[in-house]
């Protein structure tokens, strides 16, 4: 298991209850994957952070403002694929990076 920092970046003007649906559904995809997504913590240190909205530089996806997202994970190394491919799914997230720490 290796540790990962997952950063996503949603709509500017998301709203707190659609932020919860999407960590929930990137928890869900995280568990399945037989990896770690503490909301509190992780052995290295981290938790979920908000961000909070911010300007972009240039639109994505026809957006101007972006609300960031950091979550720090633990998975094995096969099941980074296979979140990324989860990840280009979801209609929420403008764009996201996956980081090994």
């Amino acid at each position: 298991m290796n540790n990962y920092e997952l950063t996503i970046i949603l709509e500017g003007k998301t709203t707190v209850a659609k932020k919860k649906t999407v960590l929930e559904s990137i928890e869900k995809t995280v568990n399945l994957l037989k990896g770690k997504m503490d909301k509190q913590s992780l052995p290295l240190g981290g938790k979920v952070e908000d961000w909070g909205v911010k300007e972009l530089f240039h639109l994505m996806k026809k957006h101007s403002q972006g609300s960031f997202l950091h979550i720090p994970l633990e998975l094995p190394v096969s099941a980074v694929k296979q979140l990324d491919l989860k990840l280009k799914t979801e209609d929420n997230i403008i764009r996201y990076l996956i980081v090994k720490k």
